[in-house]
């Protein structure tokens, strides 16, 4: 069977677990090695099933705890080419786990074959993915784009959950606390997928198969879980979807608050 699990998803912090029967994968190490390390026994995954990890981006909130975890259990990292670059530059490649390019072919990992494609922000080249399990199941995870761009779309589609961001509220962004200049990077093609984009995204993997949906990378500052629920759940029900029956939708909780989800 196939298992998912957001260990931490927002903005101070990402990581998320994909298992099958020979082994599993982390997307991102967006928190220390420790807090990586208790998440995982939280939820009685030993370490060492770990085969890979897969790194979206460079920024802090996605990489904060990758040189240490990867070098302490010696895991392989994968990553886009200007990815890696971006990660040298950072000093995180100490040279203590190997570091590998991703690009559009495929990556078999633990009975896993798993595959890249482009997503917008501002990052050097910044990425999604999507797995396939060893029971044909498949999971694809985007955040951190700014617009769903028709690749990440096609790397999105028929896929049987997806973790697709809901960053912000636009309206709690707008009268918030943020600089002028944040709100206009956060709404730009190269910020964050607002609870509207998620929606109208999500509603079109709806209605190409998908029938999970987990909400993630939402905002302390700018969004509320129940926002982001009831923005997806009202277009959903508006088409006549029904929750339970043609569909499941949660939130990625913020910080190890979450179950695995088997499929």
């Amino acid at each position: 069977m196939a298992r998912f699990c957001p260990l931490y998803s927002s903005s101070r912090g990402n990581c998320t677990y994909i298992g099958g029967a020979s082994g599993a994968i982390l997307i991102d190490v967006g928190v220390s090695a420790k807090k990586v390390e208790e998440a995982l026994r939280g939820i009685d995954v030993d370490i060492n099933s770990i085969g890979a990890i897969f790194v979206t981006h460079e920024h802090t909130d996605h990489i904060q705890g990758l040189r240490v975890f990867a070098s302490r259990h010696k895991i392989d990292v994968y990553a886009s080419p200007g990815t890696l670059e971006a990660l040298e530059s950072k000093q995180v490649l100490n040279g203590a786990f190997e570091a590998k390019a991703i690009n559009s072919d495929r990556v078999e990992v633990c009975g896993m074959s798993v595959s890249s494609f482009p997503t917008n922000h501002d990052a050097v080249e910044s990425v999604g993915y999507r797995v396939l399990t060893p029971d044909e199941r498949t999971i694809s995870i985007t955040t951190d784009t700014g617009m769903v761009s028709p690749e990440n779309l096609e790397g999105m589609l028929g896929s049987d959950l997806v973790m697709l961001e809901s960053n912000h509220d636009i309206n709690m962004l707008m009268c918030g606390p943020y600089p002028y200049v944040v709100k206009r990077r956060v709404l730009s093609e190269l910020g964050h997928l607002s609870n509207e984009a998620c929606a109208a995204t999500a509603l079109t993997l709806l209605e190409n198969g998908t029938t999970r949906f987990v909400l993630g990378h939402l905002s302390q500052n700018n969004n509320l879980p129940a926002l982001a629920l009831e923005t997806t759940r009202s277009l959903f029900e508006q088409e006549g979807a029904k929750e339970g029956e043609d569909y499941l939708l949660q939130v990625a909780g913020d910080f190890c608050e979450n179950e695995m989800i088997v499929l």
